[in-house]
Protein backbone atom coordinates (compact mmCIF):
# COMPACT_ATOMS: atom_id res chain seq x y z
CA UNK A 1 0.00 0.00 0.00
CA UNK A 2 0.98 3.64 0.26
CA UNK A 3 1.17 6.23 3.02
CA UNK A 4 -2.41 7.52 3.22
CA UNK A 5 -3.84 10.90 4.12
CA UNK A 6 -6.14 10.11 7.05
CA UNK A 7 -8.46 12.21 9.19
CA UNK A 8 -7.23 11.38 12.68
CA UNK A 9 -8.51 12.83 15.89
CA UNK A 10 -5.92 13.85 18.44
CA UNK A 11 -7.09 12.72 21.85
CA UNK A 12 -6.52 13.25 25.55
CA UNK A 13 -6.97 10.24 27.84
CA UNK A 14 -8.26 10.84 31.35
CA UNK A 15 -10.12 9.21 34.27
CA UNK A 16 -13.41 10.23 35.79
CA UNK A 17 -16.46 9.19 37.74
CA UNK A 18 -20.19 9.14 36.94
CA UNK A 19 -22.37 11.32 39.15
CA UNK A 20 -26.05 12.13 39.44
CA UNK A 21 -26.50 15.72 40.75
CA UNK A 22 -28.13 15.90 44.18
CA UNK A 23 -31.24 17.63 42.83
CA UNK A 24 -31.86 14.48 40.75
CA UNK A 25 -31.67 12.13 43.74
CA UNK A 26 -34.33 11.82 46.41
CA UNK A 27 -34.50 10.22 49.81
CA UNK A 28 -38.22 9.84 50.51
CA UNK A 29 -39.43 10.43 54.06
CA UNK A 30 -42.90 10.61 55.54
CA UNK A 31 -43.81 13.91 57.19
CA UNK A 32 -45.85 11.96 59.75
CA UNK A 33 -44.91 8.95 61.83
CA UNK A 34 -46.77 5.67 61.54
CA UNK A 35 -46.54 2.04 60.51
CA UNK A 36 -45.89 0.94 56.90
CA UNK A 37 -49.20 -0.51 55.67
CA UNK A 38 -48.22 -1.18 52.04
CA UNK A 39 -45.06 -1.00 49.91
CA UNK A 40 -45.76 -0.49 46.24
CA UNK A 41 -42.23 -0.41 44.77
CA UNK A 42 -39.01 -2.41 44.82
CA UNK A 43 -35.46 -1.55 43.72
CA UNK A 44 -35.21 -1.18 39.95
CA UNK A 45 -38.80 0.05 39.50
CA UNK A 46 -39.33 3.18 37.44
CA UNK A 47 -41.52 5.75 39.23
CA UNK A 48 -43.16 9.01 38.16
CA UNK A 49 -43.13 12.22 40.17
CA UNK A 50 -46.11 12.15 42.57
CA UNK A 51 -46.54 8.36 42.37
CA UNK A 52 -47.49 6.61 45.65
CA UNK A 53 -44.64 4.35 46.75
CA UNK A 54 -45.95 3.33 50.20
CA UNK A 55 -48.81 3.94 52.63
CA UNK A 56 -48.58 4.67 56.35
CA UNK A 57 -51.22 4.01 59.01
CA UNK A 58 -51.60 5.87 62.32
CA UNK A 59 -54.79 6.43 64.37
CA UNK A 60 -53.47 9.93 65.19
CA UNK A 61 -54.12 10.94 61.59
CA UNK A 62 -57.84 10.77 62.39
CA UNK A 63 -57.39 13.07 65.40
CA UNK A 64 -56.46 16.13 63.32
CA UNK A 65 -59.31 15.39 60.90
CA UNK A 66 -61.96 15.02 63.61
CA UNK A 67 -60.65 18.18 65.35
CA UNK A 68 -60.98 19.97 62.00
CA UNK A 69 -64.58 18.80 61.58
CA UNK A 70 -65.33 19.72 65.24
CA UNK A 71 -63.90 23.22 64.82
CA UNK A 72 -66.23 23.81 61.85
CA UNK A 73 -69.25 23.27 64.12
CA UNK A 74 -67.75 25.55 66.79
CA UNK A 75 -67.14 28.31 64.20
CA UNK A 76 -70.78 28.16 63.09
CA UNK A 77 -71.86 28.54 66.73
CA UNK A 78 -69.35 31.38 67.40
CA UNK A 79 -70.56 33.26 64.31
CA UNK A 80 -74.14 33.15 65.67
CA UNK A 81 -72.92 34.40 69.07
CA UNK A 82 -71.10 37.38 67.47
CA UNK A 83 -74.24 38.23 65.50
CA UNK A 84 -76.39 38.04 68.69
CA UNK A 85 -73.96 40.25 70.68
CA UNK A 86 -73.93 42.81 67.86
CA UNK A 87 -77.73 43.03 67.89
CA UNK A 88 -77.76 43.36 71.69
CA UNK A 89 -75.08 46.03 71.56
CA UNK A 90 -76.99 48.05 68.98
CA UNK A 91 -80.00 48.09 71.31
CA UNK A 92 -77.60 49.03 74.16
CA UNK A 93 -78.81 45.93 75.99
CA UNK A 94 -75.48 44.07 76.11
CA UNK A 95 -72.10 45.15 77.30
CA UNK A 96 -69.45 45.90 74.65
CA UNK A 97 -66.95 43.51 76.25
CA UNK A 98 -69.29 40.55 75.59
CA UNK A 99 -69.19 41.38 71.86
CA UNK A 100 -65.39 41.71 71.90
CA UNK A 101 -65.08 38.40 73.74
CA UNK A 102 -67.32 36.66 71.14
CA UNK A 103 -65.26 38.16 68.26
CA UNK A 104 -61.96 37.00 69.86
CA UNK A 105 -63.33 33.47 70.25
CA UNK A 106 -64.37 33.40 66.58
CA UNK A 107 -60.91 34.61 65.45
CA UNK A 108 -59.07 31.98 67.49
CA UNK A 109 -61.36 29.22 66.13
CA UNK A 110 -60.67 30.37 62.54
CA UNK A 111 -56.91 30.30 63.21
CA UNK A 112 -57.20 26.77 64.59
CA UNK A 113 -59.19 25.72 61.52
CA UNK A 114 -56.50 27.13 59.22
CA UNK A 115 -53.72 25.32 61.17
CA UNK A 116 -55.57 21.99 61.07
CA UNK A 117 -56.35 22.45 57.36
CA UNK A 118 -52.64 22.89 56.60
CA UNK A 119 -51.76 19.79 58.62
CA UNK A 120 -54.35 17.77 56.73
CA UNK A 121 -53.07 19.07 53.39
CA UNK A 122 -49.52 17.99 54.34
CA UNK A 123 -50.98 14.51 54.84
CA UNK A 124 -52.06 14.64 51.20
CA UNK A 125 -55.76 14.97 52.09
CA UNK A 126 -58.07 17.69 50.79
CA UNK A 127 -59.79 19.13 53.94
CA UNK A 128 -62.81 20.28 51.95
CA UNK A 129 -63.62 16.66 51.05
CA UNK A 130 -63.73 15.40 54.64
CA UNK A 131 -67.03 14.41 56.17
CA UNK A 132 -67.82 12.71 59.49
CA UNK A 133 -68.22 9.29 57.98
CA UNK A 134 -65.05 9.47 55.84
CA UNK A 135 -62.00 10.03 57.98
CA UNK A 136 -58.70 8.76 56.55
CA UNK A 137 -56.26 6.78 58.72
CA UNK A 138 -53.87 5.68 55.94
CA UNK A 139 -51.60 8.24 54.25
CA UNK A 140 -49.81 7.94 50.91
CA UNK A 141 -46.06 8.55 50.66
CA UNK A 142 -45.29 9.91 47.18
CA UNK A 143 -42.11 10.36 45.14
CA UNK A 144 -40.93 13.98 44.70
CA UNK A 145 -39.09 13.14 41.44
CA UNK A 146 -39.29 10.72 38.50
CA UNK A 147 -36.55 8.11 38.32
CA UNK A 148 -35.54 4.60 39.33
CA UNK A 149 -35.89 3.17 42.84
CA UNK A 150 -32.30 2.51 43.99
CA UNK A 151 -33.13 1.35 47.50
CA UNK A 152 -36.14 0.55 49.72
CA UNK A 153 -35.13 0.93 53.36
CA UNK A 154 -38.27 -0.26 55.18
CA UNK A 155 -40.45 -3.36 55.24
CA UNK A 156 -44.11 -4.03 55.91
CA UNK A 157 -45.00 -3.09 59.48
CA UNK A 158 -41.86 -0.94 59.97
CA UNK A 159 -42.43 2.10 62.18
CA UNK A 160 -41.33 5.29 60.45
CA UNK A 161 -41.03 8.91 61.51
CA UNK A 162 -39.68 12.09 59.95
CA UNK A 163 -36.09 10.87 60.24
CA UNK A 164 -36.71 7.49 58.55
CA UNK A 165 -36.03 7.17 54.84
CA UNK A 166 -38.64 4.97 53.16
CA UNK A 167 -36.91 4.68 49.75
CA UNK A 168 -34.30 6.31 47.54
CA UNK A 169 -34.88 7.38 43.94
CA UNK A 170 -32.24 8.30 41.35
CA UNK A 171 -32.95 10.03 38.05
CA UNK A 172 -30.24 8.55 35.82
CA UNK A 173 -31.33 10.61 32.82
CA UNK A 174 -29.36 13.50 34.39
CA UNK A 175 -26.14 11.48 34.70
CA UNK A 176 -23.03 13.67 34.65
CA UNK A 177 -19.42 12.72 34.10
CA UNK A 178 -16.78 14.36 36.30
CA UNK A 179 -13.38 14.15 34.57
CA UNK A 180 -10.09 14.81 36.28
CA UNK A 181 -7.90 16.84 33.93
CA UNK A 182 -4.41 18.15 34.67
CA UNK A 183 -3.78 21.86 34.56
CA UNK A 184 -1.52 21.66 31.48
CA UNK A 185 -4.28 19.93 29.47
CA UNK A 186 -7.07 22.30 30.50
CA UNK A 187 -6.50 24.84 27.65
CA UNK A 188 -7.11 22.01 25.13
CA UNK A 189 -10.70 21.60 26.35
CA UNK A 190 -13.76 23.72 25.65
CA UNK A 191 -17.51 23.60 26.26
CA UNK A 192 -19.64 21.36 23.99
CA UNK A 193 -16.63 19.20 23.16
CA UNK A 194 -17.44 15.49 22.70
CA UNK A 195 -15.98 12.79 24.94
CA UNK A 196 -16.05 9.03 24.42
CA UNK A 197 -15.79 6.97 27.58
CA UNK A 198 -15.88 3.39 28.78
CA UNK A 199 -16.55 1.93 32.22
CA UNK A 200 -13.14 1.11 33.75
CA UNK A 201 -14.27 -2.39 34.82
CA UNK A 202 -16.05 -3.16 31.55
CA UNK A 203 -14.21 -1.51 28.65
CA UNK A 204 -16.21 -3.32 25.95
CA UNK A 205 -18.84 -0.65 25.39
CA UNK A 206 -18.32 3.00 24.52
CA UNK A 207 -20.57 5.88 25.62
CA UNK A 208 -20.65 9.57 24.69
CA UNK A 209 -20.72 12.75 26.77
CA UNK A 210 -20.50 16.47 26.09
CA UNK A 211 -18.54 18.99 28.18
CA UNK A 212 -20.77 21.69 29.71
CA UNK A 213 -18.52 23.20 32.40
CA UNK A 214 -14.78 23.49 32.98
CA UNK A 215 -13.84 23.38 36.67
CA UNK A 216 -12.44 26.44 38.35
CA UNK A 217 -10.69 24.85 41.32
CA UNK A 218 -8.22 22.06 42.03
CA UNK A 219 -9.41 18.76 43.45
CA UNK A 220 -7.89 18.21 46.89
CA UNK A 221 -4.14 17.65 46.91
CA UNK A 222 -3.84 16.68 43.23
CA UNK A 223 -3.17 19.20 40.49
CA UNK A 224 -6.27 18.00 38.65
CA UNK A 225 -9.27 20.15 37.80
CA UNK A 226 -12.77 18.67 37.49
CA UNK A 227 -14.41 19.02 34.09
CA UNK A 228 -18.16 18.33 33.99
CA UNK A 229 -19.83 16.63 31.03
CA UNK A 230 -23.41 15.52 30.35
CA UNK A 231 -23.84 11.87 29.33
CA UNK A 232 -25.59 11.63 25.95
CA UNK A 233 -27.63 8.88 24.28
CA UNK A 234 -28.24 5.44 25.76
CA UNK A 235 -27.34 5.27 29.46
CA UNK A 236 -28.14 1.58 29.98
CA UNK A 237 -25.70 -0.01 32.38
CA UNK A 238 -24.46 3.30 33.77
CA UNK A 239 -24.82 3.92 37.50
CA UNK A 240 -23.98 6.79 39.83
CA UNK A 241 -20.46 6.33 41.25
CA UNK A 242 -18.96 4.18 38.45
CA UNK A 243 -15.33 4.86 37.50
CA UNK A 244 -14.75 5.59 33.83
CA UNK A 245 -11.88 6.01 31.40
CA UNK A 246 -12.49 8.81 28.93
CA UNK A 247 -10.97 9.92 25.67
CA UNK A 248 -11.47 13.60 24.87
CA UNK A 249 -11.40 14.25 21.13
CA UNK A 250 -9.30 17.30 20.33
CA UNK A 251 -9.10 18.72 16.79
CA UNK A 252 -9.51 16.50 13.70
CA UNK A 253 -6.66 16.90 11.23
CA UNK A 254 -5.73 15.23 7.96
CA UNK A 255 -2.24 13.77 8.32
CA UNK A 256 -0.02 11.19 6.59
CA UNK A 257 -0.76 7.90 8.35
CA UNK A 258 -0.20 4.15 8.08
CA UNK A 259 -1.93 1.17 9.71
CA UNK A 260 -0.55 0.47 13.20
CA UNK A 261 0.96 -2.84 12.10
CA UNK A 262 3.05 -1.15 9.38
CA UNK A 263 5.33 0.25 12.11
CA UNK A 264 8.12 -1.73 13.80
CA UNK A 265 10.32 -0.63 16.67
CA UNK A 266 14.03 -1.44 16.80
CA UNK A 267 16.32 -0.17 19.58
CA UNK A 268 13.97 2.68 20.53
CA UNK A 269 13.43 3.87 16.94
CA UNK A 270 10.25 3.37 14.89
CA UNK A 271 10.49 2.31 11.23
CA UNK A 272 8.38 1.49 8.19
CA UNK A 273 9.48 -0.63 5.21
CA UNK A 274 9.51 0.82 1.70
CA UNK A 275 9.51 -1.48 -1.33
CA UNK A 276 12.56 -0.91 -3.57
CA UNK A 277 11.74 -1.66 -7.22
CA UNK A 278 13.63 -4.79 -8.22
CA UNK A 279 15.67 -4.07 -11.32
CA UNK A 280 18.79 -5.47 -13.07
CA UNK A 281 21.03 -3.75 -10.54
CA UNK A 282 19.45 -5.62 -7.65
CA UNK A 283 19.86 -9.03 -9.24
CA UNK A 284 23.30 -9.26 -7.65
CA UNK A 285 21.59 -9.22 -4.27
CA UNK A 286 22.60 -12.22 -2.19
CA UNK A 287 19.45 -12.37 -0.05
CA UNK A 288 17.95 -15.37 -1.81
CA UNK A 289 15.03 -15.57 0.62
CA UNK A 290 13.50 -12.25 -0.42
CA UNK A 291 14.81 -12.49 -3.97
CA UNK A 292 12.55 -15.49 -4.65
CA UNK A 293 9.54 -13.18 -4.46
CA UNK A 294 11.41 -10.44 -6.28
CA UNK A 295 10.92 -7.98 -3.42
CA UNK A 296 13.46 -5.82 -1.67
CA UNK A 297 12.71 -3.44 1.22
CA UNK A 298 14.38 -0.48 2.83
CA UNK A 299 13.85 0.41 6.46
CA UNK A 300 12.88 4.08 6.86
CA UNK A 301 12.98 5.78 10.30
CA UNK A 302 9.81 7.66 11.30
CA UNK A 303 8.35 9.57 14.25
CA UNK A 304 4.89 8.51 15.46
CA UNK A 305 2.08 11.01 16.08
CA UNK A 306 -1.61 10.69 16.93
CA UNK A 307 -3.11 7.19 16.83
CA UNK A 308 -6.81 6.67 16.05
CA UNK A 309 -9.06 4.04 14.37
CA UNK A 310 -6.20 1.59 13.76
CA UNK A 311 -3.95 4.17 12.07
CA UNK A 312 -0.96 6.15 13.33
CA UNK A 313 0.23 9.52 12.07
CA UNK A 314 3.83 9.36 10.87
CA UNK A 315 6.56 11.90 10.13
CA UNK A 316 9.28 10.60 7.80
CA UNK A 317 12.79 11.24 9.11
CA UNK A 318 14.21 10.27 5.70
CA UNK A 319 12.59 11.25 2.40
CA UNK A 320 11.01 8.57 0.20
CA UNK A 321 9.73 8.91 -3.39
CA UNK A 322 6.14 10.15 -3.71
CA UNK A 323 3.64 7.29 -3.93
CA UNK A 324 6.28 4.75 -2.88
CA UNK A 325 4.91 1.34 -1.91
CA UNK A 326 5.21 0.50 1.76
CA UNK A 327 4.52 -2.63 3.81
CA UNK A 328 1.13 -2.03 5.48
CA UNK A 329 0.70 -5.48 7.01
CA UNK A 330 3.14 -7.96 8.49
CA UNK A 331 6.03 -5.49 8.83
CA UNK A 332 7.14 -7.57 11.81
CA UNK A 333 7.85 -10.58 9.52
CA UNK A 334 9.94 -8.43 7.15
CA UNK A 335 11.92 -7.25 10.16
CA UNK A 336 12.41 -10.86 11.29
CA UNK A 337 13.70 -11.90 7.81
CA UNK A 338 16.08 -8.97 7.76
CA UNK A 339 17.43 -9.71 11.20
CA UNK A 340 17.91 -13.37 10.31
CA UNK A 341 19.87 -12.61 7.15
CA UNK A 342 22.13 -10.28 9.14
CA UNK A 343 21.56 -7.33 6.85
CA UNK A 344 22.97 -3.92 7.71
CA UNK A 345 21.15 -0.72 8.48
CA UNK A 346 20.21 -0.26 4.82
CA UNK A 347 18.32 -3.54 4.91
CA UNK A 348 17.98 -4.45 1.22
Amino acid sequence: GTIEEKQLTAALKTNGVLKVPNQNKASINSIYSGVIKSLLVQPGNIVRKGQTIATIANPEFIQAQSQYLGVNAKIAFAELEVKRQKELNEGNAGALKNLQSAETELRSLRTLKSTLAQQIQLMGINPARLSNGKLISVLAVTSPISGVVSNVTVKMGSYVDVTTSVAEIVDNSQLHLDLFVYEKDLPKLKNNQTIHFTITNNPGREYDAQIFSLGSSFEGESKAVTVHAMVKGDKTGLIDGMNVTAVVSLDQTTVPAVPNEAIVRVDGQDYIFVLIETGKKDSLNHDAKTEEKGMTFERIPIAKGTADVGYTEITLIKEIPKGAKIVVKGAFFVLAKMTNSGEGEHGH
